[in-house]
């Protein structure tokens, strides 16, 4: 059997500008049929997204995955819960270091791996000051320029 590449990088460009990023994390996610197919045409979003503890267990809030073309009658709601998969011991990690204060679960990536599985990279992350934020927006501006220095030379 042939196996197809999917080329699927969805990414949540706003949560690395406005997170300090502790740790990561890969989690894949409970999906229905119609959503999958619908992840693999890349008709997905990580806006506004975040990741909350519900009875123990690790959700995706607020992920859009728009609705498949031909599900007819199948078709899934478009920002339902997503339940996301973990090891025990890590699921217990972050539940302790959410508690802290001004720690939270961002999704950072959605991708379908080489076995054809959607998969979320999460992250364990701190909120940026106003300060933090104009800092990396100087140090981005800094690297492109001496990139366009270095293109001229």
């Amino acid at each position: 059997m042939e196996k197809r590449i999917c080329n699927v990088n969805i990414k949540n460009r706003r949560a690395a500008f406005d997170y300090h990023v502790i740790e990561s994390y890969t989690a894949g996610i409970v999906l229905t049929g119609t959503e999958i197919k619908s992840i693999r045409q890349s008709r997905a979003s990580l806006v506004d997204t975040y990741c909350t503890f519900i009875a123990g267990e690790l959700w995706v809030k607020n992920m859009h995955v728009a609705e498949y073309f031909y599900g007819s009658y199948n078709n899934h709601t478009a920002r339902r819960d997503r339940k996301l998969l973990l090891e025990r011991k890590e699921l217990r990690k972050l539940q302790q270091a959410v508690k802290n204060p001004g720690f939270t679960i961002v999704p950072m990536r959605l991708y379908i791996n080489e076995k054809g599985l959607a998969k979320l990279v999460i992250a364990l992350a701190r909120g940026k000051h106003e300060y933090d934020k104009r800092e990396s927006i100087k140090e981005r501006d800094d690297k492109r320029e001496m990139d366009r220095i270095r293109r001229i030379y």
